[in-house]
């Protein structure tokens, strides 16, 4: 069912020579303005005025530094995801993927390595948690869901083996200080510099390459995508790689954001990657969805939630409206593609 637009067959790859000329271009327009994720850019800017009159501070460029610092994890881990989501898995071992990663980060600088090996190794770590992932998955055929889940626990409790609940907080103040850094002392974080970076590459290889097309194939009908002569297994296997290594730098910039190694790190993150993407216009069932609705998805999450806190909104009532966020991105699209499918069969009875 079409989640990455709010009308069925609205996309301009729907409109046939009869469209052509002006026809065609007010085609291409429609379709613009009703897909999903334009229509999540209008909620985005809604949100962002209306905090701006309505929130204390949140107009502020101070406040909106720190919201673009708050959305960068969430927005490195929901990249590789929403290419696994569009294949129809998903990955929920994210955030313990980052707790275990910054965990041992932390264990190696006590043990006195040097931070440009341990950032190294931590993300290669990633990249093997990652692995372990896409072994049950792919070799085993066993369900994403099931898998991730499990490894969620275990390796949120190994990042409590390895660290215990100390925390590693004696990092280099020149590296914890360039993780809040801004370009040329401005108000735009380096960080979000790497973010967006990252999403330009992830945006072509899912939108502009054979590759990317085939993972939409795999989400529709993974059978149909195998017969076809995608290798759907080596393919799923390398996107959760990506996913935990991406995970692991995700745990290295925490780490160094907060100046702090910890096993508690990011608990409960997954939640809120898993909205943003869903959010985003990423159908859960695979098969949909667009780098730019997620990354929407992740600052439209990123601004409530920065409102509601400083409106002093207490942290359980954040989980609340992440959740409902969550259950409103799968039940939105999918009734307004269920009203649309009856208008068109009342019209089609005969009078």
């Amino acid at each position: 069912m079409a989640r990455d637009t709010l009308p069925e067959n609205a996309g301009p790859e729907n409109a046939g020579p009869e469209h052509a000329g002006a026809g065609g271009a007010g085609a291409v327009l429609r379709s613009a303005l009703t897909r999903w994720d334009t229509a999540l850019l209008v909620v985005l800017a809604a949100v962002v005025v209306v905090a701006g009159l309505a929130v204390d501070g949140f107009a502020t460029g101070r406040n909106a530094q720190f919201l673009l610092l708050d959305v960068v994890a969430i927005a490195l881990i929901a990249l590789p995801l929403t290419l696994i989501v569009i294949t129809g898995e998903i990955d929920l071992s994210v955030a313990s993927t980052l707790g275990l990663c910054s965990a041992v980060m932390g264990q190696l600088w006590v043990a006195g390595l040097p931070l440009e090996l341990i950032v190294v190794l931590v993300v290669l770590l990633g990249a093997v948690l990652g692995a372990v992932n896409a072994v049950f998955v792919t070799r085993f055929a066993l369900p994403s869901l099931a898998v991730t889940i499990g490894t969620l626990a275990a390796y949120r409790g190994l990042a409590f083996v390895v660290l215990g609940d100390q925390a590693v907080a004696d990092f280099p103040a020149d590296w914890t200080a360039a993780a809040s850094s801004t370009v040329a002392g401005g108000g735009v974080p380096w960080a979000v510099v790497v973010a967006l970076a990252l999403a330009v590459v992830f945006g072509v290889v899912l939108h502009a390459t054979p590759f990317g097309r085939s993972l939409y194939a795999m989400g529709n009908n993974a059978e149909a995508a195998a017969f076809a002569g995608i290798r759907v297994a080596r393919a799923k296997s390398w996107l959760f790689v990506v996913s935990g290594a991406v995970s692991g730098l995700a745990g290295v910039y925490w780490t160094l954001r907060f100046a702090s190694a910890r096993a508690d790190n990011a608990v409960g993150l997954e939640l809120a990657v898993v909205a943003a993407v869903l959010l985003g216009g990423v159908s859960i069932f695979g098969g949909r969805g667009t780098l730019l609705g997620v990354l929407a998805g992740v600052l439209l999450l990123g601004a409530v939630r920065n409102a509601l806190q400083l409106a002093d909104v207490a942290a359980d009532t954040l989980d609340v409206v992440t959740g409902g966020l969550l259950i409103a991105s799968v039940v939105v699209p999918n009734a307004v593609a269920l009203g649309r499918a009856r208008l068109r069969r009342g019209r089609r009875r005969p009078t």
